[in-house]
């Protein structure tokens, strides 16, 4: 009888409620390709999704018969066909829309307030932030800015979220806004009264590309009497669901 390992198995810390325990370790052999691996050797694979060799060979055979991984002559193995075959249908039937705005819903629904997708557009001296998406606030009282509005990058929650992650930028801030974006990445988020507009709230979190690199700014805004530091747990969660998936 195989002995139980002291540290649970990253498929088993998080296992999905009601799945079968066969196929999510199966998945977190595949998980365990990070961007720039071309290929990993059994040991690296069972030491990063923490299962014995004995298993993730068994589980690497199903996983190499159904195509989604291949065994090179090094004895190493890289993604199959079978994933790039997913992607194709994936990408063909993608829709930015149908991702982004349910967290933004989910948002304004667990906070009464505004939700808002925004992204950076040009280079430079010459860049702005782009509000993508929107949900209103069911309050008759709130800010009006709508998808499709162009905002400064250097002031409101979202910019400076997007500023503070991104490499580029950070070059040319000045040393007050490089304490300030320091900050921001140490948190996760950032929150503010009247950064942009007076008496207007905002709090942002990142969202990131499946490479770690910034894609757009959550942002929750409200008039500042209805702020609550509460509401950052939600932006960041909100933000959460979206990264890697953008």
């Amino acid at each position: 009888m195989p002995r139980k390992p002291v540290v649970p198995s990253v498929s088993d810390a998080n296992a999905a409620p009601g799945g079968a325990a066969a196929a999510d370790r199966a998945l977190s052999l595949l998980s365990a390709f990070a961007a720039g691996d071309k290929a990993l050797g059994l040991a690296e694979l069972s030491a990063r999704c923490r299962l014995y060799k004995s298993t993730a060979l068994r589980l690497l055979a199903s996983l190499e018969h159904a195509g989604y991984v291949q065994r090179l002559e090094d004895g190493r193995y890289a993604l199959g066909a079978e994933i790039a075959r997913l992607h194709g249908i994936y990408a063909a039937s993608f829709s930015l829309d149908h991702l982004v705005l349910p967290v933004l819903r989910a948002l304004v629904r667990a906070t009464g307030e505004s939700a808002a997708y925004h992204v950076r557009q040009g280079t430079g001296a010459d860049a702005v932030r782009l509000c993508m998406y929107r949900v209103d606030s069911p309050h008759p009282v709130r800010d009006h800015i709508k998808a499709g509005d162009v905002l400064p990058l250097d002031r409101g929650s979202g910019g400076r979220v997007l500023c503070a992650f991104d490499p580029s930028r950070a070059r040319h801030a000045s040393a007050s806004e490089r304490k300030v974006h320091a900050r921001i990445r140490e948190q996760g988020f950032y929150a503010a009264i009247g950064d942009r507009l007076a008496e207007v709230a905002g709090i942002s979190a990142p969202v990131f590309h499946a490479d770690g690199t910034i894609a757009a700014a959550v942002t929750l805004t409200m008039p500042s009497h209805r702020y609550q530091e509460s509401f950052a747990a939600d932006v960041l969660e909100a933000a959460r669901q979206l990264s890697g998936r953008v």
